[in-house]
Order: C-alpha cells, then sequence, then structure tokens
C-alpha cells in the first residue's frame, strides 16, 4: 500500500513538472503583455472566486499588466430588492433612477472592497503568501447618458465615452493592478451606471491591450453539436450574437464585446468560465487552452487548397523532395488529393503548405490522421507561417472526429517536438500505416492526441 501510494505521488510530481517545462515559452510570452479581465458579480459570488483571485496573483507575479473589470448586477438586484425599489428593464439595460443610484453605487463599492481585501490577503500557507500586490481604482472612466431610446429615458444609465489611458498606464508602470467597476463619471460630476461588458471593451481597445479575457457561466462556445469551438474569427461570431441575444444575455455581450474588441485591434480574445477551477492558467499556459479564443490574425492567409494551386504546391515542393526531405508527389498525386491540402497564399504565390490524410482505423484502434508534406517557402521560414498552417489541420481533424495525429519526418523532428508532439514508433502507427511504412527511408515517428 506503502509502495502504491508512493508511486501514485511521483507520477502526479512528474506531469507536475512536465506541465512547468511546457509552460515557460508561454510564462515569457506573456510577461510585460497587459491583460483586461472582465468578469460580472456572479462570478464574484461564486465559490471558485477565490482561487480565481489567487490565479490573478499568479498572473501579477509573472509580470503580467492587469486591468480588471467586475460587473454588479446580482448584488444590485439584491439592494434594490431590500429597499423595494423597482427598475424597468429595457433593451436589455437597466433605467437608472437617481432613487435606484445609491443601490448601484453601495453594491459596486463593495465588490470593489472585495477585490482589494481578497488581493491583500498574505496568510502563511496560502497562495497569496508573501505577495505583495497594490490594488488601484479611481475615475479612469469618462461617461455619457445613454440618453431616450424608443421613447424611453434611461436617466442615469450611461456608455463610455473616454478610457484615461494614460493614469492607467502609469499605474500600470508601476506594477500596480487597475481595477475598474461598472461606473463611470461625467465632466459634470455625474455617475452613471453601465455594462461592464462596455467597460471592459472600451478599455482593452484604447489601451491596445495584448489580450481581453471575458469569464461567464460557460467554458467557451458550443457548435450545435455541443463542441467546443477553440478558435473563431470575429467575422464568424455573427450568428452566434444573434442567437444569444434572445437567449442568454451574458453570452450575446460577451460575444459582441469579443467581436468589437477583436476587430478593433486586440489580438486575442478568449471566452471561459469563471467556475472551472484554473481555467485562466489552463486558457493562457497550455498550447490548446481550455475556452473558445477570438482573433483576427490566425486564419487569414491559411485555406484549404484547390486544383488551381498544384502548379504553386510543385514549385513549393520539388526542391525539398530533390532534397529527400520530402517524398515525391507527382502533379497526378497532388491533383486527386488536393482536398487534402492546405495553404497559405500570398499575391497568388503558394508560401506554405500541409496535408492532412485520415488513417483508417480498426474497431479497437483511436480515431487518427497522419499531417505530411509540411513545407514553408524558405524566405518566409523565419515567420509562423507553419505554426499557423499546422494549428489550421490540428482544427480541422478535431473537427472530423481526429482524436491522435501522427508525422513522420526524416529532418524535422525538433520542430514537431516543439509543437506539442511526442516520440512515438512504428508499433504505435495504426495498423494500416504500418503497413505502409518506408523502413529503407527510416522515418522518425511522432504522435500527438488532440482533447
Amino acid at each position: 500500500m506503502q509502495r502504491y501510494e508512493t508511486t501514485s505521488v511521483q507520477n502526479i510530481t512528474q506531469q507536475y513538472v512536465h506541465w512547468f517545462r511546457h509552460s515557460a515559452p508561454y510564462i515569457n510570452a506573456h510577461r510585460n503583455k497587459t491583460l483586461v479581465l472582465m468578469f460580472g458579480g456572479e462570478a464574484v459570488q461564486h465559490p471558485n472566486f477565490q482561487h480565481i483571485i489567487h490565479d490573478i496573483a499568479l498572473l501579477h507575479s509573472l509580470g503580467i499588466r492587469l486591468i480588471l473589470v467586475h460587473g454588479a448586477r446580482p448584488q444590485i438586484n439584491q439592494n434594490l430588492q431590500e429597499k423595494q425599489i423597482e427598475t424597468p428593464i429595457h433593451l436589455h439595460r437597466r433605467v437608472t433612477t437617481r432613487e435606484s443610484l445609491a443601490c448601484v453605487m453601495n453594491a459596486v463599492g463593495s465588490i470593489r472592497l472585495e477585490i482589494e481585501a481578497l488581493l491583500s490577503m498574505g496568510l502563511a500557507n496560502s497562495p497569496m503568501f508573501g505577495a505583495r500586490i497594490d490594488v488601484v481604482s479611481g475615475n479612469f472612466v469618462t461617461a455619457k447618458p445613454y440618453g431616450i431610446r424608443d421613447g424611453v429615458d434611461f436617466q442615469l444609465t450611461g456608455e463610455v465615452r473616454a478610457i484615461d489611458t494614460d493614469a492607467i498606464q502609469r499605474h500600470l508602470d508601476n506594477h500596480n493592478i487597475v481595477v475598474l467597476g461598472p461606473t463611470g463619471y461625467s465632466t459634470t460630476g455625474e455617475v452613471f451606471n453601465l455594462l461592464a461588458e462596455e467597460v471592459a471593451t472600451k478599455t482593452a481597445t484604447a489601451l491596445h491591450a495584448d489580450k481581453l479575457i471575458f469569464l461567464g457561466k460557460k467554458q467557451g462556445l458550443l457548435s450545435d453539436q455541443g463542441k467546443l469551438l477553440r478558435e473563431l474569427t470575429p467575422q464568424q461570431l455573427e450568428p452566434y450574437i444573434k442567437h444569444f441575444q434572445q437567449l442568454d444575455h451574458e453570452m450575446a455581450l460577451h460575444l459582441q464585446g469579443a467581436q468589437t474588441a477583436s476587430l478593433s485591434g486586440v489580438h486575442r480574445v478568449h471566452l471561459i468560465s469563471y467556475a472551472y477551477d484554473g481555467a485562466l492558467i489552463e486558457e493562457l499556459f497550455t498550447r490548446d487552452g481550455i475556452g473558445t479564443m477570438i482573433t483576427d490574425a490566425h486564419y487569414e492567409d491559411v485555406r484549404t487548397a484547390t486544383i488551381q494551386d498544384v502548379g504553386g504546391l510543385i514549385n513549393l515542393l520539388r526542391p525539398l523532395e530533390e532534397e529527400g526531405i520530402l517524398v515525391y508527389r507527382s502533379r497526378e498525386r497532388l491533383e486527386s488529393e488536393i482536398s487534402q491540402f492546405a495553404v497559405i497564399e500570398r499575391d497568388g504565390m503558394i508560401l506554405a503548405c500541409a496535408a492532412l490524410y485520415p488513417i483508417p482505423t480498426a474497431k479497437n484502434e483511436i480515431r487518427s490522421a497522419e499531417i505530411a508534406c509540411v513545407a514553408v517557402d524558405p524566405a518566409y521560414r523565419k515567420s509562423n507561417r507553419g505554426s499557423q498552417i499546422l494549428h489550421f489541420l490540428e482544427e480541422k481533424a478535431r473537427q472530423e472526429g481526429i482524436l491522435q495525429l501522427f508525422v513522420l519526418t526524416t529532418r524535422t523532428a525538433h520542430w514537431f517536438l516543439e509543437h506539442g508532439f511526442q516520440t512515438a514508433s512504428v508499433d504505435d502507427l495504426p495498423s494500416a500505416r504500418q503497413e505502409l511504412y518506408n523502413y529503407q527511408r527510416n522515418s522518425l515517428v511522432f504522435k500527438k492526441i488532440l482533447m
């Protein structure tokens, strides 16, 4: 029994060491980057919120510049109920009367104090021990009235007019965490009730933030089949926004914010769950993440090849085939297999390509596919186009229900290891692919499990 427990602990330790080593590139990539993190009042009430605070403290300790934007809808509703004050909702926005404003300010102030208190914890034997964090909040958001819509006067409900980016940047430069709530101030000294999602989106775009992260109820965006959509462009969000406008207003706001921010220059927008312990860490420091990422840059040049691309593929592949790096493919073979290829094209020139070949599998074998013919034009090999096209095919494989990818290579082993593949053997290949293995070529085998 003792021996079994020791082995189990060793396995867990080894898993931790393996993960920590592989997270190093992501830690380096995020250092000194600016992240805007938005969570609603529901997240503050959730039992997992204390873990979220611990993860925020960890991100801060790794040199990430953080702006936290919190909502307060359930807390405001509770205050209004206790005061027996009713406020109408129109166009999914609360009409904030002067009578109800005190309830709004009380809820927002209470949450801000709770966040500051949690970030000040420093008990021994706790994740916050030794973490000296200075939290700053203030009048960084200038607001204006939302006005009269459909004949309804929204009174002290407002929208963002401007973000004081200079002041926020100064505090970030001083290694402070900036906290913003769903309120803003007018030049006449009035307080306006705002949408926290709008505050987060406007702040991220004004600061040219590297990432905007929405913590919501759901893990991310799901397909009609219930599968997690790991990566989308802002243009692909449009039907989902329309779908959720009547079903889930929080998700609709997150998607609208994600689309606006992505089209306005925010490099990455992430949708993750506040209920999932460690979601922030997994999303930022693992290759596949845990939620949905929206980006306008990733797939802009990647597409499935067409018959018109055969000539360009031949020009790209022939030099590599002559060197023995790639297996020779005739024009006829390329034409028959063209739908398996993905390419990156610029001005009519094929800059990169790769192919995804499903492997026939027996009933007792995992659904598998082979990635082959990965090639990048020599003039562009210092770019990330190889990574882009590999990721494109990985996503395509996931959509087709592929659970395991294989690569056979003679020259680029390290590159595939850097992209999450692991050393395997010929015996690990599905039986149908083993039969076709060329022992004379003696290619190394690598595999990757798709989650």
